[in-house]
């Protein structure tokens, strides 16, 4: 006789997140996105400059890098602070849920620049 498969999920996982219509899906593929994941690391040092963004983050272009922190600020991880003078100076910086899943994203970055498998001929990867 087998037994079952325990799973792997564990208490906190619903399976609302399996269903097509989980809201949460939304939320879970704009954080992991490539860049996603980029934006947030880079303001886990502390709060940003758009210039200063553009050049933490190699290959990331203006479009993507405007798209990413306007989500961001949509879904109320990222804080975009716009002072009123000439020029224009804008910071940005991670809200207290930014923080919080930055944290969680931080060991999963770890664990993936550590298990890194070089493919020959392959080519760093490029904006998408």
């Amino acid at each position: 006789m087998t037994t079952p498969e325990k799973s792997h999920a564990g208490p906190l996982l619903r399976g609302e997140v399996l269903s097509p219509g989980c809201p949460s899906r939304r939320l879970l593929g704009d954080i992991t996105s490539k860049w996603g994941v980029l934006v947030l690391i880079s303001l886990s040092r502390g709060p940003l400059r758009w210039s200063g963004l553009l050049r933490a983050i190699g290959g990331i272009s203006e479009k993507m890098l405007a798209q990413t922190l306007r989500t961001f600020e949509a879904d109320g991880l990222v804080l975009r602070d716009a002072r009123p003078v000439v020029p224009p100076h804008v910071v940005y910086s991670l809200t207290a849920d930014g923080r919080r899943v930055t944290d969680l994203l931080l060991p999963l970055v770890e664990w993936a620049q550590d298990h890194v498998t070089p493919v020959p001929g392959a080519e760093p990867d490029g904006e998408r």
